[in-house]
This record gives structure tokens, sequence and C-alpha cells, in this order.
């Protein structure tokens, strides 16, 4: 495969990718619209420290397989044709992961009380009822872990496969299945009926793969692969990331300690935030890096070092050019977006305000967390999880320092503290990455400098205009509605973007309208 050839394909999938994506996080969306006006934030913050319980799992176990070993070794033994060896491999991590979970959620369902009152949330333990509620909820969640970690692995055997939009709709599915427990289930159950929505949802997140996962024909069987060596290898290669991860759950864990202690809705406010840039950063950087995990791969596999330096450059500054303006926009639109969204119901103004500046501190870190989205996926490539492990180790222990301090300090000059929690994640995902970068260009002996370079001048000029175009909006529309304000801004600043990278003449603004001009060409010839 060629080095433009390969590049379009790392393109082609990464919009399909997006618009999957895309449509994953607009349910989640409309289901974190519902939530929010349907619960009181005391509720909600009991959910999302329970939530932090089944993902922490899913992270640990089914992610650390799935995003840094499992798919690079079993894309290695597909392009060499050793399609057998493959689904051994695939088999056997799958009854593995299922197994562990398994005993990890019953694990967590017993010490539950234990969980939430010395680790997970102690500020909640103050009243006895919010406490045996976080428990409770914690307990029903704790069983979609284990079918994240099924489904997360077939969305790597599918990948493998070059299938892409199948997998990012699970994300959709996920969602639904929460939307049925607000609308139906929370009628009569309440905030269980929502935690039973997390399961449903967990178990549609699974099933909709199936169909796909059986055309490819794979044949699998029970054991456990104890004797195998693919199995041994991606054991060793999960140790380092499975450790990664587990720090970086840390300091999700200490958020939620931290947080449990600040005033009610904290929790619940981080947690919006956080979704919100994590809209961005899914449809930019994970499109790009889930889309291109697949060709590192193989180009890794057969020693195309060229092909895979050309690859990682042209994914980030593709990345790079959407992650720039969208962190702008949702930084200086926070309030609108938030007040837009979810002002209403049990959802008042005050949570509003917290969420949004909660928002403000993640935005800024969006750029860093979009670029170690696509840097990680080429470490794994070339199935290396310890220097990724290592720098993220020291970034996250950062994180807790910051968190701490930053807390402290928001405090002390009057603000609202959880959002030093927020500025601790985007100060340390910033450093992380740009160890990274450092890291890959030694190992890769270059990323294309003067073409990045290229790109970022042009995207900081760009976002120039934008962030000028959107304050002047903002004051002009100061008293106008809500919706007419925050809508207004997003066209306005998309618009200036584009016009201004038009004028720059960036190559990748006419690629994609090329790309529309053809596949629109293509419809109207099939119409004829």
């Amino acid at each position: 495969m060629s080095e433009n050839n390969a590049n379009r394909q790392i393109a082609r999938a990464a919009g399909t990718v997006m618009i999957a994506i895309v449509l994953g996080q607009l349910a989640g969306l409309a289901r974190s619209i519902l939530v929010a006006s349907s619960f009181p934030a005391v509720e909600l913050d009991a959910f999302s420290a329970a939530n932090r319980v089944s993902e922490t799992l899913f992270s640990l176990i089914a992610a650390g397989a799935l995003g840094s070993a499992f798919l690079p070794a079993f894309t290695s033994l597909l392009v060499k044709n050793d399609r057998k060896s493959a689904w051994k491999l695939a088999s056997s991590l799958i009854n593995l992961v299922t197994l562990v979970l398994c005993l990890a959620a019953l694990l967590a369902a017993v010490f539950a009380p234990q969980i939430v009152r010395y680790l997970l949330a102690p500020g909640l333990s103050r009243d006895p009822s919010l406490f045996q509620l976080t428990v409770n909820l914690l307990r029903i969640q704790s069983v979609s872990a284990i079918l994240f970690g099924i489904g997360g692995l077939v969305i790597s055997i599918l990948n493998a496969h070059q299938v892409f939009f199948i997998p990012q709709i699970t994300a959709a599915m996920y969602q639904l299945g929460q939307i049925f427990g607000v609308l139906a289930l929370a009628r009569w159950m309440g905030i269980y009926g929502l935690a039973w929505g997390v399961v449903i949802g967990a178990a549609l997140f699974l099933i909709i793969q199936l169909p796909s996962l059986f055309k490819l024909k794979g044949e699998f069987t029970p054991s456990l692969g104890w004797t195998n060596p693919d199995v041994r290898k991606v054991i060793q290669l999960m140790g380092p990331r499975v450790f990664g991860a587990a720090i970086v759950q840390l300091n999700f864990w200490v958020n939620t300690n931290l947080g449990s202690r600040m005033a009610d809705g904290s929790l619940i406010s981080l947690s919006y935030g956080f979704m919100l840039m994590l809209m961005a950063q899914a449809a930019i950087a994970q499109s790009v890096a889930i889309a291109a995990m697949p060709t590192f791969s193989a180009q890794h596999a057969l020693g195309k070092q060229d092909e895979m330096r050309s690859s990682l450059a042209s994914a980030l500054r593709g990345m790079f050019l959407l992650a720039l303006p969208a962190s702008v926009g949702l930084l200086m639109l926070a309030r609108p977006i938030v007040s837009m969204l979810y002002e209403r119901g049990e959802f008042n103004a005050t949570t509003a305000e917290m969420t949004a500046w909660a928002l403000t501190w993640y935005a800024a870190g969006l750029v860093g967390h979009s670029i170690m989205e696509v840097l990680t996926r080429a470490f794994y490539a070339q199935h290396d999880t310890k220097t990724p492990v290592i720098i993220g180790t020291v970034a996250m222990g950062l994180n807790v320092v910051f968190s701490i301090a930053f807390s402290k300090i928001f405090e002390q000059i009057g603000w609202f503290p959880h959002g030093g929690l927020a500025l601790a994640n985007s100060l340390a995902t910033a450093l992380e990455a740009a160890a990274l970068f450092i890291m890959m260009r030694k190992r890769l002996n270059g990323i294309e400098g003067k073409f990045l370079a290229r790109g970022f001048g042009a995207s900081a000029l760009a976002v120039t205009a934008m962030g000028l175009g959107l304050f002047a909006w903002i004051q002009f529309t100061s008293t106008w509605g809500t919706w007419l304000s925050t809508l207004g801004g997003v066209a306005i600043g998309g618009s200036l973007y584009a016009l201004a990278m038009w004028v720059l003449r960036v190559p990748e603004l006419s690629f994609v309208v090329n790309g529309i001009k053809r596949r629109v060409g293509r419809n109207q010839e099939r119409g004829l």
C-alpha cells in the first residue's frame, strides 16, 4: 500500500467513523438533556460516582487489551494470512476478559459499601440515604462492565477487518438504553431506572455488533489459551497498559473523591463538562485514531516506517486543524451552550453555571487530548505499551498534585473549586501529549515537522479570526435568547474558520470539498 493510498484509506475510514461517532454523541446529548432535567443534582452526583466503578473495570481489563495489545497482534496475524491463529487469539481473549470481569464485578458488588465510604466518594457518606443510594447504584451498574468488555473486543475484531461504522454506532445504542431507562423505567423506579438503563444500553452495545461479527465467519473456541504464545504476548503487552489505565482511573477517583466534598452538584457538573469536551474530542480525534490504528499496525508489521511517518503526520495535522477551533469555540460559548442544552427542569441556573465553569477549563485541554489520542495509537501499533504508560504515569501523578493544588487555589480566590480539577486534567494532558510527540518524533526520525508547522500556523491564524468574530457576536447578542446566541455563534465561528482556511489555501479543505463533490456526483449518477 502506497503512502497516498494509506492516507486516503485513513481519511475515508475516519470520515465513516466520524459520522458514526457524531450519531452516538447526538444520542448521548439527548440522553444527558433528559437525565439533567429529570433528576436532582444530588441524585446525579450519586449516579456519577457509582458509574465510575464499572468504567474503571472496563478500562482496566477490556480497554487495556483492545486499545493497546490485542488489535496490533490480531491485525499482524491477519496481514500475514494466518487467519486460524488470529481467531484463536480472539476467542481466548474474549473468554479471559469475560471471566475476569465477572469476578471483578462480583467483588465490586460485595464490597460496594467499603468502596464508596473509603475510596470513591466519602463526601457522600455524610448523608446515610445518599450513601445507600450510591451503593445500590454501584451494584446495579457493575453488570455493564462485563457486557462492555466483550463488546469492546468485538469492536477491535471488526476494526481489524476495516469495519468501522457498526462498531462506532454502538455508542448510540448505549445511549438509547439509558434514554429508555429515563423515559420508561424511571417513572416507577426513579434514579434506579437510569441505572438499569445503563445495563440495557451495555447489552445493546454488544448485541448490535454480533451480525457483523458472524459475517466474518471466525472460528471461536472455548479455550483460555494459556499455552498460546500469541495470547501470552498480548497479556505481556497488556501489563503496562493496564497499569497506565489504572493511573488514569486513579485520577478520576481522586476527582470524584475531592468533588464529593464540594458543593452539591460538583460531581455532575464535572461529568457534564467533561462529556461536552469529549463530544468534540470523540468526533475529531477518536475518529482519526480509530481509523488510523489498523493502518499503523499493518505498516509497522510490514516494516514500512516511511509510510507510517507520513500517515501519522497527516493524521496529526488533520486532527489539529479541527481540534483548535473546537477548543476555542467551546471555551467562548461554554455558558450559552450549557444553558441551551440543560437549563430546565431539575437543572437550575446554579448547576448550569457550575457546568459551564467546568467545561471552560476542560475545553482548554481539547487539543492535548486529541493529540494524545492519535499518538498513543501509533505507539500501540508498534507493540510499545511501555512508553505511553511511563509518560502517562508521570503526567497523571502531576494531575493528582495539580488537582489538589488548583482546587484549593480556586477556593481561596472565590472561584468554584471543581474548576481547578478540570484545569489540572487539561494541563497534565497537554504535558503528556508533548512528551509523547517528542518520543515518537525521535523514534520515526522526524514527523514531517515543516508540514505540521504549516498546518499549525494556518489553524492559529484562522482561529484568531474566528475568535474575534465570536467575541463580537457574544457582545452583540448578550441580551438575545440563548438558542439564537448559541446556534448563531456556532454558525458564525465555523463559517469564519472555514473562510480563513480557504483564504490560506489549506489543502485539507479542498480534499473535503472535492470528496463531497464526488459523492454528490455519484448520487446524481445513480439517480439518473
